[in-house]
C-alpha cells in the first residue's frame, strides 16, 4: 500500500492533508487497497478558496492575457500526452476501466479539449472579450459596448468515471477564461488526479490559480456552501447534485451542474442489427456503464423485438468479455465498488420481482475477486417501471418496445432525465425525429467521438447550464454592459 500525504495543493505548495480521516479506496479489479490518501480538513478548504481569492486579484494573475492563459493549456495538454500510458494505467487501477478504453477515451478526450480551450483563450467567449453594439437612438443617441469578464473564483467538484475528462471540462474553461479555482475530485478518483495537479504545478502559474483538496461529503459540503464562491461547477449524480444545489443556494453561487441520465437508443424499423447491436450494448456496457451518456434505454419496433433479443443475447454471450481491466481483450472491468454493485443488483432483483425478465446476462463472473457485474439486459417492463427512469450507473439496459414513431419519441421523452439519447436508422428519418426529443444530445448511428466544440449537458434532472463548446465556455463569465451618450 502506497501512502500520500502530500496531497492538498493550496497557493502553489504541495501541503499534508490534515483532515480527521484518511481515505482508503480500493482498487475494484482488485478489492486491495493500494493507496492510503490523506484528506483535507475544512479549514484546507477555507485556504483554498482564500488562495483562489487573492490570486484572482493580484497583478500576477492578471498579467496573464489571453496568449498567456493560451499558452499554459498548451503546455498542460503536452504534459498530458506525454505522461498519457501512465496516466491510463492509473485510471485502470483507480476506476477499473479497461485498458484499451482508458488508452483510447480517458486520455485523447482531454488533451483535445485543453487544446482547444488553449485556442479559445485566444479569441473569447463567441469571439469577443470586448463587443461594440451598434448605436441605438432612444431616448437619445448613446453607443455600447459589451465587456465579458472572468467570473471569479470557481469551485469544481469531479466525478470517478473519467476523472481527467472533467478536470479538463472545468480547468479548462476556467483558466481560458481567466478564473481560479478550487478542485474537489471523487474520493474514488483522488490519485490520478494529484498526478495531474503534479503536472499543473510544473506549468509556473501564479500561486493560487488552482488548487486541489480531497476529501468526501464534509469537504463537499464545505466547498460548495463556501461564499467565497463565485461559480460552482459540479459533475455527478443527480441525488447529489440536489445536495450541491442547497448548499450553493445559500449564498446564491451559479451552479453548472452536469447530472444523471437515462439515455434512450430508438432502433428503427428496418435498421442493421448487424451492426446496432453492437453499438448498443458497446454504449451500455462502457466503462462498465458507468457513463451518465450510456444508452440504457434500448427502444424497438414490436415486430424487431425477438431478431433484437436473439442477436443482444448472442453478442453478450460470444463477444463481450468481462474481466480484468489490464487485459487487453477485456470489454466491461468492474463497477468502482462493492457498495456500488450491491444497490445495482437490488435495483435489478426489485424489477424482476415486479415482472421483469432477465433476456440476457445476468449474476457475476466466476472466480473475479474485484466488483463485477456482468452485463444486463431486461425485457419485459412497462416505460413507467421504475427500473426504467432510475440511473444504475452499470451495465444494465432496459428494452421496451413501440409501436409506432411517435409511440417511440413518447417512450423517450417519458423520463426525468434530458441528457443525450441516439436513434438507429436511416438519417432523414433520424434527423426529424431528433428534432423531437427532449435531451441536450443527440446521436445518430452513434455520431461520432465527443467535440470540444459542442456543448454537453441537458433537460430535467440531467442538469443547468452546459459544459464545452461556446455555451461552456461562457459559463465562465460575466457580461457588462457600458454605455455612453453621443
Amino acid at each position: 500500500m502506497i501512502e500520500i500525504s502530500q496531497s492538498t495543493y493550496l497557493a502553489g505548495q504541495w501541503r499534508t492533508g490534515e483532515g480527521a480521516r484518511p481515505l482508503t479506496p480500493r482498487n475494484p479489479a482488485t478489492a486491495a487497497q493500494d493507496f492510503e490518501i490523506a484528506a483535507s480538513s475544512v479549514g484546507q478548504v477555507d485556504e483554498a478558496v482564500a488562495a483562489a481569492r487573492a490570486a484572482f486579484g493580484s497583478s500576477a494573475w492578471r498579467a496573464f492575457g489571453p496568449a498567456q492563459r493560451s499558452r499554459v493549456l498548451y503546455e498542460l495538454a503536452d504534459a498530458l500526452e506525454k505522461n498519457a500510458e501512465n496516466l491510463a494505467m492509473l485510471v485502470v487501477d483507480e476506476v477499473g476501466t479497461p485498458v484499451s478504453l482508458a488508452r483510447g477515451m480517458q486520455l485523447p478526450g482531454p488533451i483535445e479539449v485543453f487544446r482547444w480551450y488553449a485556442e479559445a483563450a485566444l479569441r473569447g467567449p463567441n469571439g469577443h472579450y470586448e463587443q461594440p453594439l451598434p448605436r441605438y437612438d432612444h431616448p437619445v443617441p448613446s453607443q455600447s459596448l459589451l465587456l465579458r469578464e472572468p467570473v471569479g473564483v470557481v469551485g469544481a467538484m469531479t466525478a470517478y468515471n473519467y476523472p481527467i475528462n472533467l478536470i479538463a471540462w472545468k480547468l479548462g474553461g476556467a483558466l481560458a477564461s481567466g478564473c481560479t479555482t478550487v478542485l474537489l475530485p471523487s474520493p474514488r478518483a483522488s490519485v490520478t488526479t494529484i498526478r495531474v495537479f503534479e503536472l499543473i504545478s510544473a506549468l509556473g502559474l501564479p500561486p493560487g490559480v488552482v488548487n486541489l483538496v480531497i476529501g468526501e461529503a464534509e469537504i463537499g459540503a464545505a466547498l460548495a456552501s463556501h461564499p467565497g464562491l463565485d461559480l460552482l461547477t459540479f459533475t455527478g449524480s443527480d441525488a447529489t447534485g440536489e445536495k450541491v444545489m442547497a448548499q450553493a443556494a445559500a449564498h446564491i453561487t451559479r451552479t453548472v451542474l452536469e447530472l444523471g441520465g437515462k439515455a434512450a437508443n430508438i432502433i428503427l424499423p428496418g435498421a442493421a442489427l448487424d451492426t446496432g447491436v453492437p453499438q448498443a450494448v458497446g454504449r451500455f456496457c462502457r466503462n462498465a456503464g458507468q457513463g451518465c451518456g450510456a444508452w440504457t434505454r434500448m427502444l424497438v419496433p414490436r415486430p424487431m423485438m425477438a431478431e433484437f433479443l436473439a442477436a443482444t443475447t448472442r453478442f453478450l454471450r460470444e463477444d463481450v468479455v468481462v474481466g480484468d481491466p489490464r487485459d487487453e481483450k477485456t470489454m466491461v472491468g468492474p463497477l468502482i465498488s462493492a457498495e456500488h454493485r450491491d444497490f445495482v443488483e437490488r435495483q435489478v432483483a426489485d424489477a424482476v420481482a415486479r415482472g421483469a425478465r432477465i433476456a440476457a446476462g445476468g449474476g457475476r463472473p466466476a472466480g473475479e475477486r474485484g466488483y463485477y457485474l456482468n452485463p444486463v439486459l431486461l425485457a419485459d417492463l412497462a416505460p413507467d417501471d421504475p427500473i426504467c427512469d432510475t440511473e444504475l450507473f452499470a451495465p444494465v439496459a432496459v428494452v421496451l418496445a413501440y409501436d409506432s414513431a411517435a409511440d417511440a419519441i413518447a417512450i423517450a421523452n417519458h423520463s426525468r432525465y434530458g441528457l443525450n439519447a441516439n436513434i438507429t436508422g436511416e438519417t432523414e428519418q433520424a434527423l426529424e425525429l431528433a428534432r423531437q426529443l427532449r435531451v441536450g444530445t443527440v446521436t445518430i448511428n452513434n455520431g461520432s467521438g465527443m467535440r470540444p466544440d459542442a456543448p454537453w449537458g441537458g433537460y430535467g434532472r440531467s442538469g443547468i447550464g452546459r459544459e464545452l463548446g461556446e455555451d461552456g465556455f461562457s459559463e465562465f463569465f460575466e457580461t457588462k454592459h457600458i454605455q455612453w451618450a453621443i
